[in-house]
């Protein structure tokens, strides 16, 4: 059974890892459960310290990467349009490699912010770049944080094997 525990605990720990760039799927909670599969084993025993402030880390991970990209358009003067450019745009650039991945969410967030104000006030496109970027910067620093938080959880799952 400990077998069983640790393959599906890798398993969500590595697909929390693709989560982290995914927007569609929560990678931290998933390497979150992937410790909890580990420690549900015969073979590792985190403290309770631990897994608590994982628990408290993964919250606020999961708040901050929901609050972040908002937060970096609104600062600049984007809209919900922006934000949800900015995550069209991530996903669309999936199928570009790493360079799609860095400039999908930039571009679609421009696109976003100029197809929601080309009928109402007319954004300029410096307007809407400067949007864009807030929106970026946003999305860029919620995935570095998910990426950070589950690439550790991924140090502890591995080392706690070891």
């Amino acid at each position: 059974m400990d077998i069983v525990l640790i393959i599906l605990g890798a398993i969500c720990i590595l697909v929390g890892l693709v989560g982290c760039i995914l927007p569609i799927l929560p990678g931290v909670p998933l390497s979150y459960a992937g410790l909890w599969l580990l420690q549900a084993t015969s073979k590792v025993q985190f403290s309770w310290k631990f897994l608590i402030i994982w628990g408290i880390i993964t919250i606020v991970v999961q708040v901050l990467d929901a609050v972040v990209p908002v937060w970096g358009t609104k600062v600049l003067g984007g809209s919900k349009a922006g934000v949800w450019g900015s995550t069209i745009g991530l996903v669309a650039g999936l199928f570009f490699g790493p360079w799609g991945i860095v400039l999908g969410p930039f571009i679609g967030a421009v696109a976003g912010e100029i197809l929601a104000h080309s009928t109402e006030d007319g954004m300029t496109l410096s307007q809407a770049l400067k949007a864009g970027s807030g929106s970026f910067v946003g999305l860029m620093t919620g995935t570095v944080m998910k990426l950070v938080c589950v690439g550790l959880m991924i140090y502890y799952f591995v080392a706690a094997l070891v």
